[in-house]
This record gives structure tokens, C-alpha cells and sequence, in this order.
């Protein structure tokens, strides 16, 4: 992965990989030579000089915001709790709309006061997309792999499907295909145009056993694509998507408490390789980096 340039501009990194204050990741993240970054709600209410100088900052870095995550617990939910939810859902969605970003990111439940029935989740799902129309926000839908009732892409989709709204989507994050194993197979089912992002990590062994052990490795051991044991299920997961039409956004979705404590620019040039590896090696793609000569040239220094 010793490149020294390549097309990085489908992939961007998630600032939950960072430490600091939001300025200084979004520095380090624009000068690996990134053009987007995922934000968290934390990023934001957690400024220190409050919202405004938080979206002040984001719009000056010239990066744009891949997504906004995350709502949790949302669906399934009925009377004051229902109701509880969907005042978060519209305060999370008005932050999204300042920071001129398009897409909310939406896990499933893992509540157990949540129904089980599909048909409600689906329901509430779309009534989520419809506060976001006037907004021009579009809802990813992702499967946890410790969900309560969705737990796979695959039932993510059906319920999805079954929403039936033209702003909701799927979010695809491939920490929860590896830990379940789904199989690659089933991606054919899914219409990549419903896809809205799609998140990408690696971890360091080669499956987890237990609820327990998905949820400490999603949140605290993930590492970058190409640096874990997964390589050639990643190299092999986009170039299927590739292959059926997906030409969004990839967003690197790496909780990693050693990242935590190393300098910003190391983590983000890790995170470069990756990108250059995915697009370059796996990809070949051909389309050059906007600003290839400038990352040539620091290369090169």
C-alpha cells in the first residue's frame, strides 16, 4: 500500500477514529487528503464554543459531511416512548440540516420495549423519512448485528422495502455482514441505488462468538480495511458493489481506543492507505484525486 497518489474521493473518514477537538480532526482529516467526513451528534452539541462554532468550523474545513449519526432506539416504540423518540429524531435532523448534510444515519433497536412486529418498525421508519423530506434529508437505515429484531442487511432491507419511502434507504456497514457472515451472496438482492452509504472496517480475528464480543469489537478494536484479518472480504464486499452499481459514498468506520491515543495526522494516514488501497489496488479506479499534486508533492517531501 506505498502509493503516493491515487483517487481517495469515494472514501472519507469518520471522526469518531479521532481524538481532540473537532477543528484538529477536521484538519488532519483534510490534510491526508480527504474531501468528506462522517460527524458525529457528539462533534457538535460537544463543542465547547457551542452549535454554531461547530458547523462554523465544519464549513470552513471545505469538507463535505458524508452523514450524521447516529439515531438509536428509535423504531417499535409506542405512546410517551414513541413520542420521546421522535422529538430526538427532530432535533438530530435540524442539526443535520445546519450542517448542510443530506443523509441521518439510523441503527436498529436494541430496545426490548420495542415490538418485534415488521410491519410497525416499517412504519415508523417511513414516518422518520417523511419529517425529513422538507429538510432534503435521506434516512440510512442500518442493521446492528446485536439488533433486537434487525440484526442483518438483509431483514434491513425488507423493512425498508416495506417502508416504501424514496428518502430511506440502507446503510450498509461491513463490521455487521463479518460478524454475522452473512453471506456476500444475498447483496444481489438489494437495489444500489437504495444503498446510502456504506461503512467500512476491519477487526483483528477472525470471527466473534457472542453478542458480548460484537459489541466490544465494534465500539473499541475495529481497524482500518486492509489492516485486520478480513482484507480479502472487503477487497471482495466493494467490488461487488462495484459490480452491482453502487457509486456512492464509503465511510471508514473505525472505533479504536489505540486511535484514541496517537497523533491525528498517523491515525489519518492510515486511514489513507486504506482508501488508496480500495481504490487503487481493489478498484482500479482511474479518476484522479482533485488534488493529486499536492499530495504528490507532500509525498514526495
Amino acid at each position: 500500500m506505498n502509493h503516493t497518489e491515487g483517487n481517495i474521493d469515494d472514501f472519507g473518514m469518520d471522526t469518531i477514529s479521532l481524538a481532540g477537538p473537532l477543528e484538529a480532526k477536521l484538519k488532519a482529516v483534510r490534510e491526508a487528503g480527504f474531501t468528506q467526513i462522517m460527524l458525529s451528534a457528539r462533534d457538535i452539541v460537544g463543542h465547547a464554543d457551542g452549535i454554531e462554532a461547530a458547523v462554523a468550523a465544519v464549513r470552513s474545513s471545505g469538507l463535505r459531511v458524508t452523514g450524521f449519526q447516529v439515531l438509536r432506539d428509535f423504531e417499535g416504540l409506542s405512546g410517551h416512548l414513541h413520542d420521546y423518540k421522535i422529538d430526538i429524531a427532530k432535533a438530530m435532523l435540524e442539526m443535520c440540516h445546519m450542517l448542510d448534510c443530506r443523509l441521518l444515519l439510523v441503527c436498529s433497536s436494541t430496545s426490548t420495549h420495542a415490538t418485534t412486529d415488521l410491519d410497525q418498525i416499517a412504519r415508523d421508519l417511513r414516518k422518520l423519512a417523511m419529517l425529513a423530506v422538507p429538510l432534503n434529508i435521506r434516512v440510512a437505515y442500518e442493521g446492528l448485528s446485536w439488533g433486537r429484531t434487525i440484526n442483518e442487511f438483509t431483514t434491513a432491507w425488507e423493512v425498508v422495502c416495506r417502508a416504501d419511502a424514496p428518502n430511506l434507504g440502507l446503510g450498509f456497514d461491513s463490521f455487521h455482514l463479518l460478524a454475522t457472515q452473512t453471506p456476500m451472496e444475498e447483496l444481489e438482492m438489494l437495489d444500489t441505488n437504495k444503498i446510502f452509504l456504506v461503512q467500512l472496517a476491519d477487526f483483528m480475528w477472525n470471527e466473534v462468538r457472542s453478542t458480548e464480543e460484537k459489541i466490544a469489537t465494534a465500539r473499541h478494536f475495529r481497524v482500518f480495511p486492509g489492516e485486520g484479518v478480513h482484507s480479502e472480504a472487503l477487497a471482495q464486499l466493494v467490488r461487488k458493489l462495484h459490480e452491482l452499481g453502487y457509486r456512492g459514498d464509503y465511510s471508514f468506520e473505525v472505533f479504536n481506543d489505540d486511535y484514541q491515543q496517537i497523533p491525528l495526522p498517523v491515525v489519518a494516514q492510515r486511514a489513507r492507505r486504506s482508501a488508496l488501497w480500495l481504490g487503487e489496488d481493489v478498484l482500479r479506479r482511474s479518476v484522479p484525486l482533485p488534488n493529486k499534486m499536492r499530495l504528490k508533492n507532500r509525498s514526495a517531501a
